[in-house]
């Protein structure tokens, strides 16, 4: 007997000197195998198919609006909350003594202008982040909920929320480099700025260190996916444990202050869980410092800060991300019952 694959053909000079029933059980298998490649086939087809079936772009209209909002009043605090991320301890970094401090001086030798540097990218990132995050994560949980009675468990929401993640990231890195790239500009640099806005940014990155500088931090990001995947199963439970609780149709909306109480609570929650990533990505992101990687960024980190520098702006991203989260979840909310009940 062949010791070739199922299905693979048998050519040159051997091959056409097999006889008999060798030469008849060839195409029978190659047949059957071609069968079964193209039943598979067909299977992933028709899932693709079943999943795309389930995209609604009010999803994507209505997570984009809420990020951009809260992007757009929350800004200076994510420029906080970068700058003592990376606050690793050399000369040309300025020196803040907390969050208010940081931010009086910034707009005492930038101005307004200072306090939003780096808003354009952070506006197309978050808009693109949570619109396609919204968008991939109610497709993916429509399909895995496909046929069934049942709700989704608190696994299959982490599930869910994970693999949106994973494709959003993959589509937004980018955008992030060149937001901490603009934020950490600082008005000492004894060079002057480097970027002139973020298309600018985008295309020096990309001329002086190739798409692998546009995906700096992509791999803790990765890991950064269970911030999110955390977030939403722990905001999905909180509504279906509350909506229990007060006996409430599934049709049935909460209002603002109950959708602000119980994202506010799942985000604080992934944010304690999950901070560490968000310093080693924004130091692997600095061009003010060179890291030869991940393991790199962690073992300086710990060997020269100790555990408390992988907390290092902790307390204005909470100030900052538990609002953006509320502002971003109702806006979500609001303007997806709009779409949603204007295309039934």
């Amino acid at each position: 007997m062949s010791s070739s694959p199922p299905g693979e053909r048998h050519t040159g000079p051997g091959a056409s000197s097999l006889a008999g029933s060798t030469t008849t059980t060839t195409p029978t298998t190659s047949t059957t195998s071609l069968m079964g490649t193209t039943s598979t086939t067909t299977s992933l087809v028709g899932s693709l198919q079943q999943l795309v079936g389930h995209v609604r772009l009010e999803n994507l209209a209505a997570g984009l609006s809420g990020g951009v909002v809260s992007t757009l009043v929350l800004h200076p605090l994510d420029l906080v909350k970068v700058r003592f991320a990376v606050n690793d301890g050399l000369d040309l970094r300025p020196k803040y003594n907390g969050v208010l401090h940081c931010m009086r001086s910034v707009w005492r030798q930038e101005g307004l202008r200072g306090l939003y540097q780096g808003v354009t990218p952070n506006i197309w990132g978050a808009g693109a982040s949570w619109g396609l995050y919204f968008f991939f994560y109610n497709a993916i949980k429509a399909y895995t909920r496909e046929g069934r009675q049942t709700e989704l468990s608190a696994t299959e929401h982490l599930v869910s929320a994970a693999e949106a993640g994973i494709l959003t990231l993959t589509i937004t890195n980018p955008i992030w480099v060149t937001k901490t790239r603009l934020i950490l500009q600082y008005n000492s640099d004894q060079t002057g700025k480097q970027y002139k806005g973020m298309l600018d940014a985008l295309g020096k990155i990309y001329r002086q260190e190739g798409v692998r500088g546009l995906y700096r931090g992509y791999v803790p990001g990765l890991f950064g996916t269970s911030h999110g995947a955390l977030q939403f199963m722990a905001y999905e439970e909180l509504k279906r444990d509350y909506t229990k609780y007060k006996n409430m149709a599934p049709e049935q909306k909460l209002n603002p202050l109950e959708y602000i109480t119980m994202a506010a609570l799942s985000k604080i929650f992934a944010v304690v869980t999950t901070y560490p990533y968000q310093v080693v990505r924004a130091r692997l992101q600095d061009q003010h410092n060179t890291y030869a990687g991940v393991v790199d960024v962690i073992r300086r980190t710990w060997r020269n800060e100790g555990a408390l520098g992988f907390y290092k702006g902790m307390v204005p991203n909470v100030i900052r991300v538990t609002p953006a989260c509320c502002i971003t979840f109702v806006v979500y909310e609001n303007v997806s019952r709009l779409l949603l009940g204007q295309t039934k």
